[in-house]
């Protein structure tokens, strides 16, 4: 007799593991914590880059402020499903992260050559953290507003993908790196 979770594909057996793995000890559910809050910064301060950028500049220790204006920005012009994306896709980014700094540190046990094999990854999550916001960051404000949803699809897409590598990789500790 088979179970739910034997008949699912292979990375969606692996996602419970992944996304708990943060929460086996106390470092690694700080690192979460910290990297969630980084994202969830760099997400909100890129999507609107002028502003964060005069803020900043005027005073930087207005960050919070900004930070709390502009997440008030955000549910305005994308809606609570909007907000909520861009607080999954920060949550997701800190537990990224916490199977990188592991898979980094196993690699670095072993050999230089899987390090080299978890380097990418690692550039991949930083990537995926970035998300919708990199457009705004590189000029093209706009276009967050001409996409379908405001954007929420793109940011559908990355939280996605960010759950399929998470579910593939499974416990980083059981995990094999070749």
């Amino acid at each position: 007799m088979s179970t739910t979770r034997d008949a699912a594909p292979g990375w969606l057996r692996g996602l419970p593991d992944a996304l708990g793995y943060p929460l086996t000890s106390d470092g690694r559910l700080v690192t979460a914590g910290v990297v969630t809050v980084l994202a969830y910064s760099v997400l909100v301060l890129s999507a609107f880059p002028q502003f964060t950028i005069q803020l900043l500049t005027r005073n930087p220790a207005d960050l919070l402020y900004g930070i709390a204006a502009l997440t008030r920005e955000t549910y305005l012009s994308v809606g609570w499903l909007g907000l909520l994306l861009v607080v999954t896709y920060a949550l997701l980014t800190g537990i990224a992260a916490t199977h990188a700094i592991a898979l980094f540190r196993r690699a670095r046990r072993t050999s230089a050559s899987t390090m080299l094999g978890v380097v990418p990854g690692f550039l991949a999550a930083g990537c995926a953290s970035c998300g919708a916001g990199v457009l705004g960051a590189l000029g093209f404000v706009g276009a967050m507003a001409a996409l379908p949803f405001e954007g929420n699809l793109l940011r559908l897409g990355g939280i996605l993908l960010l759950l399929f590598f998470l579910g593939r990789t499974g416990d980083p500790q059981t995990c094999s790196i070749t």
